[in-house]
């Protein structure tokens, strides 16, 4: 459906039913299925032939979501997980091993920030962080002969810095690596990351693609465009033989699709991080309205944002959609129809400060999940960031006073009203 706007695709990719076959896309709730003959179900497992066998590897329902965020991101592949860390950690592990490197912007979510920086290195993957805003010289400087890829957040989480995909892409590009890029808080009805210049993108669908939370859920999308022949040296287990399917090699059999099925045959088939085929069902209920509801947060953070702005019981505000934002015209570059719903500031008398206004808050709730519809608030150096030293919140972004506000589509003045009646008891 590459020909339809994205609120078209929102609704309607993905599940297409034939005469006869249900309306809505039906949840396959099974682990196993059935075949004639056992010749069949060999050449599935030899990746001969397309199918379904065993839901850890490939799941109908999954594989017909994962096809309409496919189609949202404008990729030629994707894959559905359990969460966004798992997609995270297969979209890099996919093409990394023991005595490799990866560069990744400093300013991403506290989770994966620790994946990269101790769990990944644990496997003998090591990773080094550079500052999101760095030249294309400081970012040269870090790449080693075995470094396989560069990573960075559209918008960062909980930083709200905004990655230059264009550069970044360029540097990846100019020295034989991917750029993947994590699109969790923008999603592709604000930001395409592919259009400029992208390889992988990944996403937290447990945030606004579910919209709901009701649902954990990652995906990677792999665009098809990165010529993994062309460097075939850098990435073997693409371009040599697979020896767990018979010698089969990813690039020459599966042509564009050869990083998801890689992805999908091998790290699924091991690691077993699979979606349930009822939490893809919760999810495309809630990709059907993506399109409407990200548009509703980003209207209700730029009114939330220039409140925050205005009051002087606040000591600074970031949100890139504010004029004098430093990150302003990257946002109107990359995301001319809006950011995303979530806010950053400090409040004048620090953390303690943060805290009780938190706890004074009515309507907006104290939780770990951001970017659904209700609003909520965190304090990301008490909680999600916690196991971070304060040197290394400084290096993501994180300030110790700051509060991650996450606007909901409720009535913007509602919100504004329960802020105000918090920042008086302060």
């Amino acid at each position: 459906m590459s020909n339809y706007n994205i609120e078209t695709k929102c609704v309607q990719s993905g599940w297409q039913p034939k005469n006869g076959e249900p309306r809505v896309l039906p949840i396959i709730q099974s682990t196993t299925f059935k075949y004639e003959s056992s010749d069949e179900m060999g050449a599935l497992f030899d990746l001969e032939k397309s199918g379904y066998f065993y839901s850890r590897l490939q799941n109908p329902t999954n594989d017909y979501v994962a096809q309409k965020i496919c189609d949202l991101e404008g990729g030629c592949a994707a894959m559905l997980l359990s969460s966004g860390q798992a997609a995270n950690f297969y979209a890099t592990f996919n093409i990394c091993e023991a005595g490799d490197h990866m560069i990744s912007s400093s300013a991403i979510y506290g989770g994966t920030f620790n994946l990269f920086g101790v769990t990944m290195k644990k496997l003998g993957i090591e990773c080094t962080f550079i500052d999101p805003d760095a030249s294309e010289e400081e970012i040269e400087a870090a790449i080693r002969p075995n470094t396989k890829l560069i990573f960075g957040e559209t918008i960062a989480n909980p930083a709200l810095t905004i990655l230059d995909i264009e550069k970044f892409a360029n540097v990846a590009h100019r020295h034989g690596m991917p750029l993947i890029v994590d699109n969790t808080f923008a999603t592709p009805v604000n930001c395409r990351p592919f259009e400029w210049g992208a390889d992988i993108v990944t996403h937290s669908t447990t945030k606004y693609m579910d919209g709901h939370a009701v649902a954990l859920g990652g995906c990677i999308v792999d665009s098809g465009n990165f010529d993994w022949e062309a460097h075939a040296d850098r990435y073997p287990g693409l371009t040599t033989p697979d020896e767990s399917y018979h010698g089969i090699i990813y690039t020459k059999k599966f042509g564009r699709a050869a990083y998801i099925t890689k992805a999908t045959s091998q790290l699924m088939r091991d690691l077993g991080s699979m979606q349930s085929p009822q939490n893809a069902f919760l999810l495309n209920l809630g990709l059907e309205s993506l399109a409407l509801r990200v548009r509703k947060h980003c209207e209700n953070a730029d009114k939330v944002a220039e409140y925050l702005n205005n009051n002087d019981k606040v000591a600074w505000v970031n949100y890139a959609g504010l004029p004098g934002n430093r990150y302003y015209d990257l946002a109107r570059k990359y995301m001319p129809d809006g950011i995303c719903g979530v806010i950053s500031f400090g409040l004048k008398g620090g953390r303690d400060t943060a805290v009780k206004f938190m706890d004074s808050l009515k309507l907006v709730a104290i939780v770990t999940h951001v970017a659904d519809a209700r609003t909520s608030v965190l304090h990301p150096a008490s909680h999600t960031h916690r196991q971070m030293t304060d040197e290394q919140l400084i290096e993501a972004g994180v300030q110790p006073d700051l509060i991650r506000l996450s606007v909901g589509i409720e009535n913007a003045d509602d919100i504004i009203a329960d802020i105000e009646q918090a920042l008086t008891d302060i």
